[in-house]
């Protein structure tokens, strides 16, 4: 009899919530916080007079104005290319020991805390530059509403994080703004944690927010993390781009033209292989010598990058080794069975040339041994949660947009929010 009053008065408590709209629409949901991964939210600039083109072609541009940087679909067009490059590009300056914009170019991430600039690189091609559009409607299907119980963390992923005793500006502040917003998120929904979904880079950025704050400021804000397609340990494909250029897929583009603009980024350093990973095997094989991930200074002088060697060496080498368990339960879906990037070979041409590739296993961008890397790290340890999917069939990028992978995505959130009804009951 004490049992059944027992059910009795719990389905009374939960009736009486439900009543209270406690359960009821978007109110019984934790919110969450997506969080891109590099080149996936726009970026504005505007140029002051202290902007030198290099060109006359560069010059037609109105200065003081704001515009869309990325994506900007002239980047397709030759001479434009080198217009876009020049204003992307970073500048390590060694008196500040930290990276700063090009002279005259002023940089801004619109729509911080919204979802709408993660939608779309550019609203007006939304066919060819769909990003997180398809999983934000997937998120809205749940009862997910943007500026509600959705938000979105755009940042300027040219920028990076450095190892401790040294400054980085731009990316430490992204990391106080995310902070804030995940604080922000909790407080106006009732004080729940919150679930941050990233993709890509934005997972490097994610877990050490998470390393760099208090076990009991996670315990009270962070419900739980979900990484999708995280490069823990770099690609091969970061090779690539730093020996000859890499278009993205974008058609038209010569790699040559935006080699020295993606050579510059402080976040594509981050993205080199980690030796604690890859070890010393071979990844590029030149016709004079070969480089494991250990030989990365060697490999940028060798490429004609020797600027690089210092920033890589002081600010961002200790930086790979930080993969610390945040100690909140932490999923990673991956996918796989795609043909990636695994060693480069360059023939007498030098690195001016596509090299030839021989391709492993990954998710077309990054390799399995980084997306898993985290797997074989904590897997042996009980206090730290930790779950690995991995999705046949499906890349780095189709990961936002394949229907398995969006199904497989909603069904862990609603797994997650599916646990406040059942630790009541």
């Amino acid at each position: 009899m004490k049992e059944e009053m027992g059910l009795v008065w719990v389905v009374a408590m939960a009736l009486m919530l439900q009543s209270c709209h406690v359960w009821s629409g978007s109110s019984n949901l934790y919110p969450v916080v997506l969080v891109p991964g590099s080149g996936g939210n726009q970026l504005e600039g505007r140029l002051t007079e202290a902007y030198r083109p290099s060109s006359l072609v560069c010059r037609r541009w109105d200065h003081g104005r704001w515009f869309r940087l990325w994506f900007d679909p002239s980047v397709i067009v030759g001479p434009l290319t080198k217009c876009f490059a020049e204003r992307m590009t970073l500048y390590y300056d060694p008196a500040l020991d930290d990276y700063r914009n090009a002279p005259g170019v002023e940089t801004r991430v619109p729509y911080f805390g919204s979802t709408q600039s993660l939608l779309y690189l550019d609203p007006h091609l939304k066919h060819i530059t769909a990003y997180m559009a398809p999983l934000v409607e997937s998120l809205e299907e749940l009862g997910y509403i943007d500026g509600h119980n959705l938000f979105g963390a755009p940042y300027d992923f040219r920028y990076g994080l450095a190892a401790e005793g040294h400054p980085s500006r731009v990316g430490t502040q992204f990391l106080n703004n995310l902070k804030q917003l995940v604080e922000n998120a909790s407080s106006s929904n009732g004080g729940n944690p919150v679930i941050i979904v990233s993709h890509s880079l934005g997972g490097l950025f994610v877990l050490h927010l998470l390393n760099r704050t208090t076990p009991s400021w996670r315990n009270k804000f962070i419900k739980h993390f979900i990484a999708l397609s995280a490069p823990w340990g770099g690609t091969v494909q970061e090779m690539l781009t730093f020996a000859s250029g890499y278009t993205l897929g974008v058609p038209l583009v010569e790699p040559l033209l935006v080699r020295g603009e993606q050579r510059s980024s402080e976040s594509n350093l981050w993205l080199l292989p980690s030796p604690k990973l890859f070890g010393r095997k071979p990844l590029v094989i030149a016709q004079n010598r070969s480089y494991s991930a250990f030989d990365m200074p060697e490999f940028l002088e060798d490429i004609g990058f020797k600027e690089g060697v210092y920033p890589y060496k002081a600010r961002i080498l200790p930086l790979m080794d930080r993969l610390i368990m945040p100690e909140v339960p932490v999923t990673c879906i991956i996918g796989s069975g795609i043909k990636t990037p695994e060693t480069l070979f360059y023939g007498r041409e030098g690195f001016d040339k596509q090299p030839d590739i021989i391709y492993g296993d990954g998710d077309g961008t990054v390799n399995m041994v980084s997306l898993l890397a985290l797997e074989s790290l904590w897997s042996n340890v009980t206090r730290q949660p930790f779950k690995v999917t991995k999705i046949p069939q499906v890349s780095h990028t189709s990961v936002l947009n394949d229907d398995l992978a969006l199904r497989e995505i909603v069904r862990e959130i609603t797994d997650i929010n599916s646990r406040v009804l059942r630790s009541f009951v």
